[in-house]
């Protein structure tokens, strides 16, 4: 007798590779083209005050930041772009180079562009 929990579905028609969670497919493939560029923004944690943030580079992917905030890999953060509303996000690295997210939900590439095309690096 087989448990209907320990059975696994048939591999998908498009590739036998299984199902990655975004935050670590972004992470590690990250295909996405990244844009340098130096935008004001606020961010913030679950329960907790925004605070502000020198976003640095930017995909539809993701971004990262200057923070002085110590945050963990998985930790869920919002990020309020110059008018934009949040954007959820998760973290998925905090080193000296600053912080880098992952967006829960890609950036539009019209919205992507607007921001490369106002806030360039100088």
């Amino acid at each position: 007798m087989t448990d209907s929990m320990v059975r696994r579905p048939p591999p998908s028609a498009t590739g036998s590779l299984p199902a990655m969670p975004y935050a670590v497919a972004s992470d590690e493939d990250r295909c996405a083209l990244r844009h340098q560029l130096l935008i004001p923004a606020k961010m913030r944690f679950s329960c907790s005050s925004s605070f502000p943030v020198a976003v640095v580079d930017m995909s539809i992917a993701g971004f990262a930041c200057d923070a002085l905030v110590q945050a963990h890999p998985g930790t869920l953060c919002w990020l309020t772009l110059p008018g934009l509303g949040a954007l959820e996000a998760e973290v998925v690295r905090h080193d000296h180079q600053g912080m880098g997210c992952a967006f829960k939900n890609m950036l539009n590439l019209a919205v992507l562009n607007h921001y490369v095309a106002k806030y360039p690096v100088k």
